[in-house]
């Protein structure tokens, strides 16, 4: 697994909506990119920055935030603790 270094955190986005509630079907292409995931794992923080997350928050992260890499056929995300809007 990843080991994120100083503030970083590791998230898995939230998979996006593929049908309205109207129960009318996304296309893949018009489909929003996910703004909220699950943290799989967070790094130490800084020495005057604390982490405030930990794994397992639910987080709201900024649409184009971060880095997108994929580990064991899983789509992750890294980003900064500072990308992190909220805690759901």
């Amino acid at each position: 697994m990843i080991k994120p270094l100083a503030d970083r955190v590791v998230i898995e986005p939230k998979s996006a909506e593929t049908q309205t509630a109207a129960g009318i079907y996304i296309p893949d292409k018009a489909q929003e990119k996910p703004q909220q995931g699950t943290v799989v794992a967070a790094g130490p923080g800084k020495k005057d920055e604390p982490m405030e997350v930990k794994v397992g928050d639910c987080v709201l992260y900024g649409k184009y935030s971060g880095t997108e890499v994929t580990v064991d056929d899983k789509k992750l995300l890294i980003v900064r603790q500072s990308d992190i809007l909220a805690i759901l």
